[in-house]
């Protein structure tokens, strides 16, 4: 809960001074419908980050990132649903090949104790969170400019998290001077240059296809993991993270011929 709520508290206080130069009329303009959408996008978010970074102490850094990063399948799922976005060919065999990975790795940690499952299924509701986030994200920013549309989210997403924090009875401020140090690479790099390059993306690109751009997210964090904390994956981890994987470019192959078949289409009319 503190390393989210400081993450996003940072980002947002770093963005302030632009925010208040470049786009105080944009974020001033937005409607009360655009209001509703920007809150629970931030809701959203705030929800993604603290299911999935407090997985991480519950679960392999492995089993964790590949859980959340099944969030281009969902949003796939989401964009036809919620935004009439066609689904994809291929795009079920893509689910069903994720799906499967997801219940590998929690059926190799149901031994493991609940801890461990329990830190399995906060990752993939990360997921889920994730998936709405973008997909919001794609809805807005076809009309809003990015720093109009991001200031206000990461905005929503502190205030929820430190109000979550205070009520928690988990100590606000973090002791020392080198956590703080981390928040703030955090809050510059994942968050800032990151989230709001995806964000940026949004307006461009399906949320299906912005997701699957974090695809190398899970295997340079296994990797990491194994050698900086020396947490060696697991066989069902590896099986079901290469399912997931295997799942997310078979997308990936979907919506480029989708897009492909749609680019081609306009050029022939």
């Amino acid at each position: 809960m503190a390393v989210a709520a400081w993450r996003l508290t940072l980002a947002a206080l770093i963005l302030t001074p632009v925010a208040v130069l470049r786009a105080r009329h944009e974020v001033a303009a937005l409607s009360r419908s655009d209001w509703g959408r920007v809150l629970l996008s931030g809701l959203l978010l705030a929800i993604h980050f603290v299911c999935w970074i407090t997985s991480l102490s519950m679960t392999s850094v492995a089993a964790s990132v590949v859980l959340m990063t099944t969030h281009p399948i969902f949003a796939a799922v989401g964009s036809y649903v919620l935004l009439d976005e066609p689904f994809k060919p291929g795009m079920v065999v893509a689910l069903a090949v994720a799906l499967a990975g997801s219940g590998i790795i929690t059926l190799g940690d149901v031994g493991q104790g609940t801890h461990r499952l329990l830190g399995d299924l906060l990752a993939l509701l990360g997921g889920v969170s994730a998936a709405g986030y973008f997909l919001i994200g794609r809805r807005l920013r076809g009309r809003l400019p990015l720093l109009g549309y991001v200031y206000p989210v990461y905005g929503t997403a502190a205030m929820i998290l430190l109000g979550g924090l205070l009520a928690s009875g988990v100590p606000p401020l973090p002791r020392g001077s080198e956590p703080w140090l981390w928040l703030g690479l955090m809050a510059l790099g994942p968050q800032i240059l990151g989230h709001s390059s995806l964000n940026w993306a949004l307006r461009y690109l399906s949320a299906t296809f912005v997701t699957l751009a974090t695809l190398g997210e899970p295997i340079g964090s296994t990797l990491l993991a194994w050698w900086l904390l020396g947490e060696r994956p697991t066989p069902p981890a590896l099986l079901g993270g290469a399912l997931i994987l295997a799942g997310i470019v078979l997308a990936s192959r979907a919506e480029r011929r989708a897009t492909q078949a749609h680019a081609d289409g306009m050029s022939a009319s």
